[in-house]
């Protein structure tokens, strides 16, 4: 799963909506000679959280139920994890940095009443 705050939504998030859209375009409908495009930022100081779930697979044993969201200040997400090892949590893409993740480990994720502040020099 993918969470992302304000501050990061041009990053990583920016990226799964440019894959939602080529994909879209080579395989959705299309309404005239165009393909909808669509892109979501939160401003800095937004306290919402978007998440979305990184790789949705259907399996004969289960379904696909949730896909990505919003999550509204106060709202939390509670994952479990059901990998036998190898699981991990981890910021920003540095993944030496990282929490176990494995079978039984629940995550709650939720926004920090703390916000990042920009600095320009």
């Amino acid at each position: 799963m993918i969470v992302s705050t304000g501050a990061g939504s041009t990053g990583w998030l920016s990226s799964v909506f440019n894959m939602a859209n080529g994909l879209h375009a080579s395989f959705g409908t299309r309404s005239g000679a165009f393909a909808v495009q669509h892109q979501m930022r939160l401003d800095w100081s937004d306290p919402r959280l978007i998440y979305v779930v990184r790789e949705p697979f259907a399996s004969k044993q289960s379904g696909v139920t949730m896909t990505a969201g919003v999550l509204e200040g106060g709202e939390e997400i509670v994952a479990e994890s059901l990998m036998g090892e190898n699981g991990v949590i981890f910021s920003d893409g540095i993944e030496t940095d990282y929490l176990e993740f494995n079978s039984g480990a629940i995550a709650r994720v939720r926004a920090a009443r703390e916000r990042a502040i920009l600095a320009v020099g």
